[in-house]
């Protein structure tokens, strides 16, 4: 890597930070400047996952700033979060400096990175993506457990919202990940409660508090995060 403006896009993997690739460390232990994402809570806390993985590089903290998301459904505060530090990037890169932005998870797949990187290319500057290993990859691993053989046909789904929609998903297609459930377990367990299913239930995995169960009532009555997934097999 020559030390030249350029603004990469890189993946941390979703939870062991073990599990970043080999390039997307190297460009963490390069760049200049490091921008994580954040939740903003309504009582003003404030946490990041992105950063508790971060924090086991070594990496040194001058170089890291946090850009944080209010925690509803409301994208104003979102929309202008991201133009604000769109604006801090492009001032960075324009002072010479190699930019990381990270990303939990892969960086392609429902990462607030995509938000920026639509700036980015508008604006014409350098970008490189680094690729990372999702949730439901992980999820499959940790259960031993294929998404999919041969013709068979998976679909992802994030905040389904109804019990038509599942239940279609589940006609149409092998296997069917869910995920951003913690608002939608009503519509879930209508459904798994009156068929006949496989499914594969994490939590916070690649972490210490990682819990996983194919067991459908261990689930109901749990206090379910936002970084949980259900894998779904006929």
């Amino acid at each position: 890597m020559s030390k030249k403006p350029i603004i990469y896009g890189v993946s941390l993997g979703p939870g062991d930070p073990d599990l970043i690739t080999v390039k997307g460390l190297s460009v963490l232990k390069f760049a200049d400047k490091i921008y994580y994402p954040g939740s903003l809570f309504s009582d003003g806390k404030k946490s990041s996952y992105s950063l508790s993985i971060l924090e086991h590089y070594k990496l040194e903290e001058s170089k890291l700033e946090g850009f944080f998301l209010e925690m509803n459904l409301d994208r104003e505060q979102a929309k202008q979060l991201y133009e604000i530090t769109f604006q801090k990037i492009k001032k960075d890169y324009e002072a010479g400096l190699t930019i990381a932005v990270v990303s939990e998870g892969d960086i392609n797949t429902f990462s607030s990175f995509s938000y920026l990187l639509e700036k980015i290319k508008a604006n014409q500057l350098t970008v490189n993506l680094v690729p990372g290993i999702t949730s439901f990859g992980l999820a499959a691993s940790e259960n031993a457990a294929p998404l999919c053989l041969q013709n068979e046909k998976l679909i992802i789904l994030p905040r389904v919202q109804t019990v038509k929609e599942l239940q279609e998903a589940l006609t149409h297609f092998d296997t069917v990940v869910l995920m951003k459930i913690k608002s939608v377990i009503p519509v879930i367990n209508t459904v798994l409660s009156n068929g006949n299913y496989m499914i594969n239930y994490s939590e916070r995995l690649g972490t210490e508090n990682q819990f996983t169960t194919s067991k459908w009532e261990k689930v109901i009555g749990r206090a379910i995060p936002y970084f949980s997934l259900i894998t779904i097999r006929k």
